[in-house]
């Protein structure tokens, strides 16, 4: 087992005024699995996202990753587990404008401590997986919204994560570019990297192996 998450709840605000934004939610995931998490804004959506990438912890209930408790692991072990194990990719991106497409992508590795010389075979290799052979000198504001986003799934698999997590990922692109990013996703999960990716678009969501719904706080279809 991948991930289990047990009775997970998570309130914001404060005791005289809680803002609960997620309720008893149960899931498991296995290795190599593919999800499509779809809801309206605000249904807590993007909380689940931030729980499962170890970038908040939950109010109440179990989160374990590969049988590990995160109520255990202290914030280096957590860092760990987010730098090694988790690729994140997001809508708006978020690359480094003075930094070239292969420098972007080696930013995790440089975190990790991987030596100066394998960084870059890794980033290169992860911009070729993604069709950005001939872009890796190239700095963001030199790359359509496609390639950007193509930049952020390299940087998000050159660690070679086990589980990949997409928030929005065609979110801001055009119909064509967001087709080459689902293509893309596609072939990762026939690797065997597990993704679990957040939408509101149905016919990006239908490309995963399993889709789960979430309305204010609930989660439908998860639970084993």
């Amino acid at each position: 087992m991948l991930i289990r998450l047990e009775h997970i709840e998570k309130t914001y605000g404060t005791p005289d005024h809680p803002v609960p934004v997620l309720h008893d939610v149960n899931f498991c995931m296995e290795e190599g699995e593919y999800y499509a998490v779809m809801g309206p804004s605000g249904s807590g959506k993007s909380t689940l996202m931030n729980i499962l990438g170890y970038l908040d912890t939950p109010t109440a209930g179990w989160y374990y990753f590969e049988d590990v408790d995160n109520a255990k692991a202290n914030d280096v072990q957590m860092a760990k587990i987010r730098n090694e194990k988790i690729g994140f990719v997001f809508q708006s991106f978020h690359l480094l404008q003075q930094r070239r497409a292969w420098e972007n992508v080696a930013l995790p590795l440089l975190y990790a401590n991987v030596p100066k010389r394998e960084r870059r075979e890794r980033a290169e290799q992860a911009l070729i997986e993604v069709g950005l052979e001939d872009r890796m000198e190239f700095y963001p504001n030199q790359l359509s919204g496609g390639q950007c986003q193509r930049v952020a799934i390299a940087r998000a698999i050159c660690s070679r994560p086990k589980l990949l997590l997409a928030d929005e990922p065609t979110g801001a692109l055009d119909s064509k570019s967001g087709q080459q990013i689902m293509d893309i996703f596609d072939e990762l999960h026939d690797r065997g990297i597990s993704i679990i990716m957040i939408t509101h678009e149905l016919a990006v969501a239908e490309r995963a192996r399993r889709m789960l719904h979430i309305y204010d706080g609930v989660l439908s279809g998860g639970a084993v």
